[in-house]
């Protein structure tokens, strides 16, 4: 069997995860001298614990092994396998992403405008997962609108130094309704 493609990895890998709550967000594999290099970047709705990492870690080591016994992967003369979250600087591609990482800022740029950068407080994920609610303060005056996920490219957590203020993080708890209703701008 030839080396294993990160895509046949998150196959073989996603029910493994989700036992655990947890999504496979990222496979990386490298031929690297005589052992092969596999990282792979799960999370959940609830952040993992080094301890929940550590238990997944060893469980997806017990299944390449078996499989690799079994002819079914091929590492070539072994491999060293890295288990962990995404980080901060991890694209925010799906609605799990945005749902996941709800009051933080987000930098992004739109589709029609790609050399733009916007920052927002990411809301609540509209209930079909299509749209998000982002929150900016303009003149101390929490502002809501909506976008469309398919609108939004190259998006990516901000990391804060300051505190935000209670009011916007009040804002990004509110309904996506509540956020569509009191928009200032709306994306269809």
């Amino acid at each position: 069997m030839a080396f294993p493609t990160p895509a046949q990895l998150t196959d073989i890998l996603q029910p493994v995860a989700a036992r655990r709550g947890l999504d496979v967000e990222d496979v990386k594999t490298t031929r690297a001298g005589k052992k092969s290099q596999v990282i792979i970047r799960v999370d959940g709705d609830e952040r993992p614990s080094s301890d929940v990492i550590e238990e997944l870690s060893q469980d997806i080591s017990a299944l390449f092994d078996a499989k690799e016994e079994a002819g079914e992967l091929n590492f070539g003369a072994g491999y060293t396998l890295e288990v962990s979250t995404p980080g901060v600087d991890f694209p925010l591609t799906a609605a799990r992403h945005w749902r996941r990482n709800r009051q933080r800022l987000v930098g992004f740029a739109l589709v029609d405008a790609p050399d733009t950068t916007h920052v927002a407080r990411i809301g609540a994920v509209s209930d079909d997962e299509e749209s998000v609610a982002l929150i900016t303060t303009v003149k101390k005056e929490v502002q809501y609108q909506t976008q469309r996920l398919e609108n939004i490219t190259r998006a990516v957590v901000e990391i804060e130094f300051a505190q935000p203020s209670a009011q916007e993080l009040e804002a990004a708890m509110q309904t996506f309704d509540f956020a569509e209703q009191n928009s200032a701008t709306r994306e269809d």
